[in-house]
């Protein structure tokens, strides 16, 4: 009611806009690996991001917990530890299980999509080149 109180159109005629041609086309490329590999990769990553500073990252982020943005994977964890809930050695344990879950989801849903093409993670350079070529118009 808003739209059509402020521009004096119909709802509908507002939301038909025709898009812009865009000068580029959207390729679709998506890496694959199995999922051993992807969830070493991942365990090694919040390995990683806790020596470089992840937990002092969410002591100083405390006071905003409430932020949607800080309801993610890793904060949610490190404040319940910072909170006195969960043991430091739990918490990783869990932003890593978390990590796996919505790794998995993510590529569930890039599955789902049309027009995509998939590479593997450990193609070599050679083999990257050659699949590049396709798209060279």
């Amino acid at each position: 009611i808003d739209i059509i109180w402020q521009t004096g159109k119909p709802y509908s005629q507002n939301i038909v806009k025709p898009l812009d041609k865009r000068n580029f086309e959207v390729i679709r490329i998506g890496i694959s690996a199995d999922r051993e590999t992807i969830y070493d990769r991942i365990n090694r990553r919040v390995d990683i991001m806790m020596e470089k500073g992840l937990l002092k990252e969410a002591e100083n982020l405390l006071p905003y917990r409430n932020q949607t943005a800080l309801q993610t994977v890793g904060y949610t964890e490190l404040f319940k530890y910072l909170d006195g809930e969960w043991s430091l050695d739990f918490a990783i344990s869990e932003i890593k299980k978390n990590s796996r879950r919505y790794a998995k989801r993510q590529l569930t849903w890039l599955r789902k999509l049309d027009n995509i093409y998939w590479i593997n993670y450990d193609y070599s350079l050679e083999e990257l080149k050659e699949f590049l070529k396709k798209f060279n118009r």
